[in-house]
């Protein structure tokens, strides 16, 4: 393709699909061509909907079927926010018809699936990545950047916390409780981020063994089976630094990242979804320590950082440069194989930790895991 907009076409109604129609809108480089749904008017109600949110100039088009929309010639990608027990089959899909796919997080229910879907888009010519928006985020890199430069030291440490309290309609109807349609629970909707946070503190290298449990199972009625409800994990590295996370549906809202080094350390308050009310910053903190017989000294120097990337997006700008970043790749042709094993790493660990909760928490090694 080298047209300079990228014609989006939404596979499902699903909520959080509304911030990425806002996303595509203010990226500059794309616009929603369609949505699709299981009948025609479930995908009209949709578009309506979100046209009254956020305008565009012509309305998209409704399909009443995912495979309709795969076939229009007015399609170059697809947005796949599908339940995760559901998108091996229309990401399959949708690279034998050609689209490019960005798909939702977790990207599947195992490590196998994951891969098989990203090497059908590989043989297809298409992009494909997951829709982690903090990936694209200038702050990020940032962070990466002040680490590796040996801003506080050698790293010792990395942790990564998200949470969110869900209510007992949350927990009784929501479909994250849903061994069917999200096996993984609180690992693969909040974990995911903190899995990748840790990538990106460690320069994307994999931990040499991983251990982890199920806190709290939770399960929707009428499920067969139970889903992590809150879940911790933890890695180590060959060099001998560890990285841990904790996640949870039923802990405050809580989305902390800190990163502990030799000569400091790094924290972020609001690493996933930055406060709508804040500047984007992080805090490089330094405590040196004199020792005077008994005496202790604490000196302490903290060094904000702020970017202002946020301001005049409405809160959006991870989500508008992440779908910048993918158009970008479909208008250009140029595909991005780090996007895309990304999602591979990420999903990798995850079925690490799994494996380590079904056996007791024991460590397990990562070369055994795929």
């Amino acid at each position: 393709m080298s047209n300079s907009l990228c014609r989006w076409g939404i596979l499902s109604t699903a909520n959080i699909g509304r911030k990425n129609w806002r996303a595509i809108t203010l990226s500059g480089n794309g616009v929603v061509q369609a949505v699709s749904s299981r009948s025609e008017a479930k995908a009209k109600t949709y578009i309506d909907e979100c046209m009254a949110e956020v305008p565009l100039p012509v309305a998209p088009q409704a399909f009443g079927s995912h495979q309709e929309l795969l076939e229009s010639d007015q399609i170059d990608a697809v947005y796949i926010p599908l339940p995760t027990g559901l998108r091996k089959e229309w990401v399959l899909a949708a690279a034998k018809a050609g689209k490019h796919v960005l798909i939702e997080k977790p990207v599947a229910d195992t490590l196998q699936d994951a891969i098989e879907m990203r090497d059908a888009c590989k043989q297809a010519g298409v992009q494909f990545m997951d829709g982690v928006m903090f990936d694209h985020s200038k702050r990020i890199s940032e962070v990466a950047n002040q680490l590796e430069g040996g801003s506080i030291g050698t790293l010792r440490r990395i942790q990564a916390h998200f949470s969110f309290n869900g209510d007992d309609e949350f927990q009784q109807d929501n479909i994250r409780t849903d061994m069917v349609l999200e096996k993984h629970g609180c690992l693969g909707d909040l974990g995911w981020y903190c899995i990748r946070f840790i990538l990106w503190a460690s320069a994307f290298r994999d931990p040499v063994r991983v251990s982890a449990r199920t806190v709290t199972k939770l399960q929707r009625p009428g499920s067969d089976d139970w889903v992590p409800g809150q879940f911790a994990a933890e890695f180590e590295y060959e060099d001998g630094l560890t990285a841990g996370f904790f996640c949870s549906f039923m802990t405050a809202n809580q989305q902390l990242a800190s990163v502990s080094g030799t000569d400091g350390y790094l924290t972020l308050d609001d690493y996933v979804l930055p406060l709508f009310d804040s500047k984007l910053d992080w805090q490089i903190h330094r405590h040196d320590l004199q020792i005077d017989n008994c005496t202790w000294n604490f000196l302490r120097r903290s060094e904000p950082f702020y970017t202002d990337e946020f301001h005049g997006a409405h809160g959006n700008a991870q989500e508008v440069n992440m779908m910048r970043a993918f158009a970008d790749i479909v208008c250009s042709g140029q595909l991005n194989d780090e996007l895309a094993d990304r999602a591979i790493k990420t999903q990798r660990l995850l079925d690490a930790c799994r494996l380590s909760d079904s056996n007791g928490g024991a460590f397990i090694a990562l070369d055994s895991v795929g």
